[in-house]
């Protein structure tokens, strides 16, 4: 950051990511967690909302026990997780390149918040789905003509972006601590290292730089008057 302490250009790594304007490695940037924990994501998306459009709609009857709604959630979350993990990629690809602490901070936050709420989404899903799959009945099944592989396996699944959404969460809240500190070591750091302040220009060079500046030490008493003499 600049001396400002505002929107400076980063000098090197900040909340995660090295320093602005590095080359692009693909291979450090598949191997990086949150990277792995997206593209895992991502499928685990494919797979629910796969499962259910294909194989738990007959007509317009939900496998989950007739209720619409289960698979409209089920469908939902998965487009919007899968979206979200194409759109988050691009950021996790871009960011290393982004000369803005501020608008690192701003990405870093989004990641956190929203692999957050799609934990959270993930659980909901996965509670509803069971449920609704438990209270379905055999004949349902096999009147609607479809087998039961699609409704176990977005459940499933849904079961397992809990544990990626989480990760990504925890992954975020590290990158956010990690600024956090490196934004403040900087300013700490180059606090303690300044220079002493010198003494007077021209003074003597080995003495005391925090001694008491020059014509302020005691003078003596004042010379008695001495009347002119004509």
């Amino acid at each position: 950051m600049d001396a400002a302490g505002g929107v400076g250009s980063v000098e090197g790594g900040a909340f995660g990511a090295g320093k602005a304007g590095a080359p692009f490695d693909p291979m450090a940037f598949i191997r990086k967690p949150q990277v792995i924990l997206r593209i895992v994501s991502w499928l685990f998306a494919i797979v629910v909302f796969g499962c259910i459009r294909a194989g738990c709609w007959s007509e317009a009857i939900c496998l989950y026990n007739g209720d619409s709604d289960a698979c409209n959630y089920g469908t939902g979350i998965g487009v919007i997780a899968f979206l979200a993990c194409l759109g988050f990629l691009v950021v996790d690809g871009l960011f290393d390149n982004i000369s803005s602490v501020q608008h690192r901070k701003y990405a870093v936050i989004a990641d956190l918040a929203f692999s957050g709420l799609w934990t959270f989404l993930w659980f909901v899903g996965f509670c509803y789905l069971t449920n609704r799959w438990s209270n379905t009945l055999e004949a349902m099944v096999l009147a609607t003509n479809k087998g039961n592989s699609n409704a176990q396996a977005a459940i499933a699944f849904s079961f397992f972006s809990i544990g990626t959404w989480a990760g990504l969460t925890v992954l975020a809240v590290m990158r956010y601590r990690q600024g956090s500190a490196a934004a403040f070591a900087p300013s700490f750091e180059s606090n303690q290292s300044q220079a002493p302040y010198s003494s007077y220009p021209g003074g003597p060079e080995n003495v005391d730089p925090y001694q008491a500046p020059p014509f302020t030490g005691d003078k003596g008493p004042a010379p008695e008057y001495q009347p002119p003499t004509y």
